[in-house]
């Protein structure tokens, strides 16, 4: 078994941020990811709990380092102002890196 390395871009945001994060992976071509509703504490309280434009969602996306690093950038540069807003990226291999490209 041959494991491919690749990256984990994962967002956490507020769901009022959902349309503008799909459009940015829209753009970079990014057609697979992972979305779900998430609840949570931190720094802005408890959210998830209360009306449905109070909740959070997670969104993960594998792929190459360069492609969401431009992403990343993106997010940063016209979301971080407006939304509450967690990015980070990990590392993870699989098995099949051709869907991840």
């Amino acid at each position: 078994m041959k494991l491919f390395d690749v990256k984990l871009l994962t967002v956490t945001c507020e769901i009022l941020a959902q349309k503008n994060i799909l459009e940015i992976l829209n753009k970079h071509g990014i057609t697979g990811y992972t979305l779900y509703e998430v609840d949570g504490n931190g720094s802005k309280g408890v959210r998830g709990q209360g009306f449905k434009n109070e909740k959070n969602l997670k969104i993960e996306i594998i792929s190459t380092e360069a492609r969401l690093k431009d992403i990343v950038e993106e997010i940063t540069r016209s979301l971080f102002s407006d939304f509450a807003i967690i990015v980070y990226l990990s590392d993870v291999q699989v098995l099949r890196p051709e869907k991840f490209i």
